[in-house]
């Protein structure tokens, strides 16, 4: 067993722009971040994953970078984050920073300078190709291949004369690592990271960064954007992996670093061996977002609230088919969500009627998995979706665009209700630390609009209530980390039990003499079942239920431990 300080940390995500906002100008920033260390600490979590806090134009919330050595004074100064690291690193509390290597903002001085002339040094920095002309002499994008943002993959550049490629917003142009001086260049600038302190990096985009460099056009067919949506030109190509083995050789192999790396939603467990595999020299763990969608919400755009179903069956084999397909061969962080995905009270638990409960729930499963859990901000508390009640509320781009295709043939009742299921908008909202005007997250209107339930949902209530999810989270990150159960839950043997039931999702943990068994419903309704063995003593129950038998009677919701 090799035992890892990463494979034994508790992580916790933090969209930055709205965690803390120090002064007063409705936005979230560092200084933020470090008034609220000492809460982190509290939680039990040792390691924080903080979005990006580059220098940007903010297109994309600041994926879109123009500086990768400085901080967007919208966050504070390099200052403040070399001061954050240490104030962190201070509390036993590491720090991943977000890695952008897909693209730049077009407001970055590689970009600008690559654009000025067909000839300039850095012109292969980026992916510049001419364009079709037709019969008519009219314009076209070198092939037909559709980006992530909706679209076209290119964007004509009136400046040089060709085409760019990009495949989320036009100002964010994809870099080219074809380029071995592109690539020496991002490796210096991981490199000086890593020097300031940080203590590895969840790496933005990562199956992205190789292309089709036949540059032919797709055969799938076109949508209603008139291009192909074949993420296979760009995602999870063969060459990409020389692009990442170079990365780790040059970068994170002379550092005790953390890598996890996104690659997105589809990807096979093979993939993912291959990404993060103990043999394959690149990332320490990968996200995929399979176990993030198991319900029906995008079934159709004009789904009501009792339609929703969870898919529990589903959900269960997704992590089973993961979890056995990566042992011993590699490491797995877990999550239900992050800054792009719904929250996960609204996805999978029950906000309305069983609060406290399922998010204890949901917090039991996630910190009882084998692998790196990842708690996102507000979590820890069951934030829940927005309310919002009119589309002007949303600031997500990808909102906008959706909205006005949308409106083509659905009303705006039946548009707000989508979007208050599956918007980006969800996870971003301000961090509700108190029941005081924006939630105590600032003393000015915040930059994006707070969720209205703030007033009953916040730290400062949940501190004070012994069982709250706040609490739970707690206790069960203490058991998890610091207790006789800690080697067992984190580097235990997994094996579902009741695959096939509805609602029951249950498993063992084991290794050695030590034996657990989780227990949860996800379900608003009581459920039974019939333990295969028996069990001595209850570890943690979020209902404080004390069974004695093996035939349980499970309250909604109900979670829990129990020790062989």
């Amino acid at each position: 067993m090799n035992k890892t300080w990463w494979k034994e940390a508790v992580a916790y995500q933090i969209y930055p722009r709205s965690f803390y906002d120090s002064n007063a100008d409705g936005v979230g920033d560092l200084p933020g971040i470090i008034q609220k260390l000492d809460y982190i600490q509290s939680i039990g979590v040792n390691l924080i994953w903080i979005g990006p806090f580059y220098k940007s134009p903010m297109d994309d919330n600041g994926y879109d970078v123009s500086d990768f050595y400085d901080v967007d004074p919208l966050f504070g100064t390099l200052d403040d984050a070399k001061t954050l690291i240490r104030e962190a690193h201070a509390r036993g509390i590491k720090i991943l920073l977000d890695l952008v290597l897909n693209h730049t903002s077009d407001e970055h001085p590689w970009f600008i300078e690559s654009r000025s002339s067909r000839t300039s040094p850095k012109r292969d920095y980026y992916i510049w190709r001419d364009g079709k002309v037709d019969a008519k002499g009219h314009r076209h994008p070198p092939t037909n291949w559709g980006s992530f943002f909706e679209g076209s993959a290119w964007n004509y550049d009136e400046i040089s004369g060709q085409y760019y490629m990009k495949i989320f917003s036009d100002k964010m142009p994809d870099l080219n690592w074809e380029s071995a001086t592109l690539r020496q260049d991002m490796f210096k600038m991981a490199r000086w990271w890593l020097d300031q302190g940080v203590d590895g990096f969840r790496v933005d985009a990562i199956a992205h960064l190789a292309r089709d460099l036949s540059f032919t056009d797709s055969t799938l067919p076109l949508n209603r954007h008139h291009v192909a949506p074949d993420w296979g030109k760009f995602s999870n190509r063969p060459e990409l992996f020389g692009y990442l083995r170079e990365f780790h050789d040059e970068v994170l192999r002379h550092y005790d670093c953390m890598t996890v790396g996104e690659v997105g939603g589809g990807a096979s467990v093979e993939a993912g061996v291959k990404y993060a595999g103990y043999d394959s020299q690149i990332f320490n763990m990968v996200f995929n977002f399979d176990t993030c969608w198991k319900n029906n919400i995008f079934a159709n755009d004009n789904l009501k609230d009792e339609d929703i179903v969870i898919d529990v069956v589903d959900m269960k084999a997704t992590f089973n088919r993961w979890i056995q397909g990566m042992k011993d061969k590699g490491w797995m962080p877990h999550y239900w969500l992050n800054h792009d995905h719904p929250r996960v009270m609204s996805q999978y638990g029950d906000p309305k009627h069983h609060h406290r409960e399922s998010g204890a729930l949901l917090g039991t499963i996630l910190l009882t998995l084998p692998g790196t859990p990842f708690i996102y901000n507000g979590e820890e508390i069951g934030m829940t979706n927005v309310d919002y009640t009119s589309v002007d509320d949303f600031t997500d781009i990808w909102v906008k665009n959706y909205v006005k295709e949308a409106s083509k043939h659905l009303t705006m009742d039946q548009i707000l209700s989508h979007l208050r299921r599956t918007s980006r908008n969800n996870a971003r909202t301000p961090m509700q630390w108190s029941d005081a005007l924006y939630a105590g997250f600032s003393t000015a209107k915040p930059h994006q609009k707070n969720v209205g339930n703030y007033p009953t949902i916040n730290v400062a209530a949940q501190d004070k209530d012994p069982d709250s999810i706040l609490n739970a989270y707690r206790a069960l990150i203490q058991l998890r980390r610091h207790s006789d159960l800690s080697e067992v839950l984190i580097y235990g043997d997994f094996k579902l039990m009741f695959p096939e039931h509805p609602h029951v999702f249950a498993y063992h943990r084991t290794l050695g003499k030590k034996h657990v068994m989780v227990v949860t419903n996800l379900s608003a309704q009581p459920n039974q079942v019939v333990l295969p063995t028996a069990y001595r003593k209850v570890r943690y129950s979020n209902v404080h239920s004390a069974p004695t038998t093996k035939a349980l009677h499970l309250q909604p919701y109900e979670a829990l431990i129990l020790e062989v």
